[in-house]
């Protein structure tokens, strides 16, 4: 059992808590129960909320020493320092090895434990200018959703949360397990971490050029030969307005947008069929197994054969 200790203080945000309650306290029918999920406080007792009503908390500091992750879904007032216990925590947790996450603000928190020295970091947009001046360590990117370095992950605000808890997701329990959990919180299709906070305002021409129909299309036809021209050709624009679109309204471009998509399908088989590794490259449109493999240690720092055997959903028959 994964144990999740979420770090609060008053006036907390509800949403950025819940954010990680929602994708990892909750059993759900169907799902294994792979992780046990508790709140903690420097200060126990009645913590308030900034919904206007107070939370009852009965973890001290102490939570964070049992934890293998440990999250500060938001900091603020996000100029306040942590105490030199909750400081003390932080750095404790880490070093013993306990993954360490922030929500929004929260990144403040850890940027003020060091554990962001060095290192690319996100959080609100709003906020990221600030983080940047009092912290001139961490190298902050204001238009992610979230960096996620294994140990240390950060996201941007509010509802980026979700997608960083279910990246994590994806990674302690494969794909499968995380879609389903997506699928009961009817949340749309998973997003890549190095997609934009908000996107920039569309070209006047491109107002009715929703992708929508394409992206269908597309995901569709993965094991075809799909080019950014076959897609620019489909859609019935140029490639160049193309690629401007996916940028404007996914934050990537076309070839990014079909690989992760392409990634996601060998996922899947990888997970759900004992499908050899070449038709799995070759349904997921990757061409080969020596491609799939390429593209599994770029994007995932694993192979084909070690994800299958960490995520397969039954055991092979003897």
């Amino acid at each position: 059992m994964h144990r999740i200790a979420a770090l609060v203080r008053p006036p907390q945000s509800t949403f950025e808590l819940a954010c990680v309650a929602q994708v990892f306290g909750i059993e759900r029918p169907g799902l294994p129960t792979r992780y046990a999920f508790g709140v903690c406080a420097e200060r126990p007792g009645p913590v308030a909320t900034h919904a206007g009503y107070d939370m009852l908390v009965t973890d001290g500091l102490d939570a964070l020493d049992r934890a293998d992750t440990v999250v500060v879904p938001g900091w603020l007032p996000a100029e306040d320092p942590p105490s030199p216990a909750v400081v003390r925590a932080l750095r404790r947790a880490h070093a013993r090895g306990a993954r360490v996450v922030s929500i929004c603000s929260g990144a403040f928190a850890l940027a003020h434990a060091g554990l962001l020295d060095g290192r690319e970091a996100t959080t609100h947009w709003a906020l990221a200018d600030d983080l940047a001046a009092r912290f001139p360590r961490v190298r902050v990117d204001p238009g992610v959703l979230y960096v996620d370095h294994g140990d240390v992950a950060t996201s941007a605000g509010a509802g980026a949360g979700f997608d960083l808890c279910v990246h994590l997701l994806r990674g302690d329990q494969g794909a499968g397990y995380a879609a389903h959990v997506a699928r009961t919180m009817v949340m749309p299709p998973h997003r890549e971490g190095g997609q934009l906070q908000y996107s920039a305002p569309p070209h006047p021409a491109q107002i009715d050029g929703t992708l929508a129909p394409l992206l269908e299309w597309a995901t569709r036809r993965l094991g075809e030969p799909l080019t950014i021209e076959t897609l620019a050709a489909h859609a019935g624009v140029s490639a160049r307005t193309l690629a401007r679109r996916f940028a404007d309204q996914l934050g990537t471009s076309p070839g990014q947008w079909l690989l992760a998509q392409r990634i996601a399908t060998a996922r899947d088989l990888l997970e759900s069929s004992d499908l050899p590794l070449e038709a799995v490259a070759r349904r997921a449109g990757l061409s080969s197994a020596t491609n799939l493999r390429r593209r599994f240690l770029n994007t995932l720092g694993t192979t084909p054969g070690a994800y299958r055997r960490a995520f397969r959903a039954e055991p092979r028959p003897a």
